[in-house]
């Protein structure tokens, strides 16, 4: 039996400004209390050193607007790419699809190089070319030898400049992306979090999916992916950015003559930023056939320049992640892994913050058998609450340090480092330091107790849930969860 329906509870809106990029690191770790406080003291400053002793990023705006940024750490290898801040978000429900299909097709031919011969180059200088598409943004980038930094940027300028767009490569692709779509209706995961920004941004341009409907896949024509390209791919909204052994001042050169005729205003009236707001609402696809539940419960958080999101994410760090491949038990030091572990509440569990422009979702995401997903709901219930209430200082002292820890191991390599750079420029138009980031997740107990209150305390979630899911509490029930826990 499969039963699909929609409730629906509006929330007042709330708007913020452009901002500061959150880290999606929810890892939990075994915390052990036994700890030597001047150990920690030890860890800490070497940490501090470690902050401090990073190459400098350097930032140069051209005359049209255009961005370049990037960070020399003198590898033999580099990574080069385009951070455009364009993505599904921009598209309405008729072009919903094009700025990922447009992605597809950038590596389809260009008036200079055939498919062919693009694979050729790429795989005779030995790199690698990879493009993405998020809701807020579209990345280009590839990765080469040091040596090979002006033929890299020379490609990525040729792919997002003078695509073909053919139209027999246009059809191929078409039926490359429904594989794809039907392939994405296999993970889970990504189908529930479709679903719970589909109704947490309700008629909004978050609600809708990426990858875009199959109806408007099968209609996306060359003169869609042209408009969006004229559109959007304007100088203030690019960044060129770079990470490994790049020299800074090669780079500008490069971009000059590469982008420099890239144009810096639209000709007629610039597309207005699209405005979404949060639904407290929710989607259950009930399927008894499948063996376990996936369930998503999500609050209205902040978007990435807000003063809140640091300690929001010290939250998420306070609630974790955990599934049955982990060890411990008792030892672990999220609480609800605790009692997910000891109750076997759940197969896994994920704590989510999700950042955009204006705009978050904070949450957590479930697999639970059929039998457990009321306890686990409660339990999950009570852990918010308490970080609005109980939360004690050591505990926020180690999700701090397991923060930062996770923030310094993300950044290895020049990929990522590369990625850091690129979507923080976009977020902020400056890439912050780690010792000023490292300052501001020295939040205290109180901070998090008070911003914890403000989005979690007697809010209505959005909650996406697919499976064996009749003993999922219904929704006012989970709504007043929001509550009376704290009172």
């Amino acid at each position: 039996m499969i039963i699909k329906y929609i409730q629906t509870k509006t929330l007042e809106k709330v708007t913020y400004i452009h901002g500061l990029h959150s880290f999606f690191i929810t890892r939990g770790g075994n915390g052990f209390q036994s700890i030597v406080g001047s150990h920690r003291l030890l860890a800490t400053q070497a940490a501090n050193q470690v902050m401090l002793n990073v190459p400098e990023t350097k930032v140069t705006t051209l005359e049209n607007g255009l961005r370049v940024a990037s960070e020399d750490s003198g590898l033999s290898t580099c990574t080069v790419g385009l951070w455009i801040d364009a993505g599904s978000r921009y598209e309405n429900e008729r072009n919903n699809g094009t700025a990922h299909f447009l992605e597809h097709m950038a590596f389809k031919g260009t008036r200079k190089r055939s498919q062919l011969d693009l694979e050729l180059e790429i795989e005779n200088m030995g790199a690698h070319l990879n493009a993405y598409t998020s809701r807020e943004q579209t990345v280009y980038y590839a990765k080469a030898f040091t040596k090979d930094l002006p033929r890299a940027v020379e490609i990525l300028a040729d792919i997002i400049q003078n695509s073909t767009l053919g139209g027999a490569e246009i059809e191929r692709e078409r039926g490359v992306i429904l594989r794809e779509m039907q392939e994405v209706e296999t993970n889970l995961q990504e189908v529930v979090f479709d679903y719970l920004h589909a109704t947490a941004y309700q008629a909004t341009a978050l609600g809708r999916t990426i990858l875009g409907p199959t109806e408007n896949i099968k209609t996306i024509n060359r003169g869609d992916l042209v408009e969006y390209i004229t559109t959007h791919y304007k100088g203030p909204r690019i960044v060129l950015a770079a990470a490994g052994g790049v020299s800074h001042n090669e780079l500008i050169d490069l971009a000059k003559y590469h982008f420099g005729n890239l144009p810096a205003r639209y000709k007629g009236e610039a597309p207005t930023f699209p405005q979404c707001d949060f639904t407290g609402s929710e989607i259950r696809v009930r399927d008894d056939k499948m063996p376990l539940a996936h369930i998503a419960i999500a609050v209205e958080a902040v978007g990435w320049s807000h003063p809140d999101t640091i300690p929001l994410m010290v939250a998420n760090t306070l609630i974790g992640n955990w599934d049955r491949s982990f060890g411990g038990g008792v030892n672990l030091s999220s609480k609800l892994a605790q009692m997910a572990c000891q109750g076997n509440l759940c197969h896994s569990f994920q704590s989510f913050n999700t950042c955009y422009t204006d705009t978050g979702l904070w949450g957590l995401y479930m697999v639970c058998e059929p039998g457990t997903i009321n306890e686990m709901m409660h339990f999950a219930q009570l852990e918010w609450m308490s970080l609005c209430t109980s939360v004690t200082e050591s505990q926020v002292a180690r999700a701090k340090n397991l923060l930062k820890t996770n923030m310094l191991l993300h950044l290895d390599g020049s990929t990522p480092i590369c990625e850091d750079i690129g979507r923080q420029m976009l977020c902020y138009s400056r890439r912050i330091p780690l010792h000023e980031l490292e300052a501001r997740i020295d939040v205290n107990a109180k901070t998090i107790k008070d911003v914890c209150t403000k989005y979690i305390y007697d809010k209505s979630p959005a909650i996406a849930a697919v499976g064996p899911i009749e003993q999922l509490p219904d929704y006012n029930r989970i709504r007043s969860g929001m509550y009376w826990m704290r009172t």
